[in-house]
């Protein structure tokens, strides 16, 4: 029974108590839409969620699905880069002194900066994304895996050493599975940076998805569509994480 209303009552709770807030904010707010209203006005895009209408008219879950294929692109581009990276800078003492002040300048720089950037770079709006994406997700990656090579016990790489294992062998069997939870929840932040970077990205560029749409519905002073939007962001980048989540858990399982 405890779990039971750990897992669904008391989550349950929590949205209504937040739809009240809502409601009561909306009486007060006479702009900001209430729960009802924003239902009635943005059905269309729910009960039609694969539709397509026009370039920005279209179905939440096919916008949705817009952004997370770029999201996917930018986030696999960043573990390409950021996994090897956090390699070399755990491996290597030099490398991380030589680096780290570079790293610390560049990891809090917004998307909003970098996309501007990828504009000038790429000259179109799609690459400059997921450049933004990318490089703006991958430091979680890069930390997160320089920690773990360096948490690995001594005595583990001094075993590698008497038995004369190769660096391949000594990253694949020694530094891999030791590194492997720190690495995963490396991937887990990156990928929530890079559903917000996404947002970013589709709303200065105004290219079609869950961002785009929001922008676009803001010039046009339709705040229900806005509050879709935003409950569409929340809800997707909640998946994503639970998702990762199990993934991680899986794994520290076995």
């Amino acid at each position: 029974m405890k779990k039971i209303t750990d897992a669904i009552l008391l989550p349950l709770v929590g949205v209504a108590l937040m739809l009240g807030l809502w409601t009561a904010v909306s009486t007060v707010a006479t702009d900001l839409p209430s729960p009802i209203r924003t239902w009635q006005e943005s059905k269309v895009y729910i009960l039609e969620p694969w539709a397509k209408r026009g370039e920005m008219d279209q179905g939440i879950l096919r916008m949705a699905s817009y952004s997370l294929w770029r999201v996917a692109k930018g986030y696999f581009l960043a573990l390409l880069i950021g996994t090897p990276l956090g390699f070399l800078l755990g491996t290597s003492k030099a490398l991380q002194n030589m680096f780290d002040p570079v790293i610390q300048v560049l990891r809090p720089i917004s998307p909003l900066a970098w996309l501007p950037l990828g504009l000038v770079l790429f000259q179109k709006s799609e690459p400059a994304a997921l450049f933004a994406i990318a490089l703006c997700s991958m430091w979680p990656t890069v930390v997160n895996t320089k920690q773990g090579v360096q948490s690995v016990p001594q005595d583990f790489l001094n075993v590698a050493k008497v038995l004369r294992l190769s660096r391949w062998k000594t990253l694949t069997k020694v530094l891999l599975p030791s590194t492997l939870p720190y690495i995963f929840t490396g991937y887990r932040l990156s990928l929530g940076l890079a559903w917000l970077v996404i947002v970013a990205a589709e709303m200065l560029t105004g290219t079609p998805g869950v961002g785009g749409f929001l922008w676009q519905e803001y010039n046009s002073l339709i705040y229900s569509h806005i509050l879709l939007s935003i409950l569409t962001i929340g809800l997707v980048g909640f998946l994503l994480d639970r998702l990762m989540g199990m993934a991680e858990a899986r794994l520290k399982a076995t």
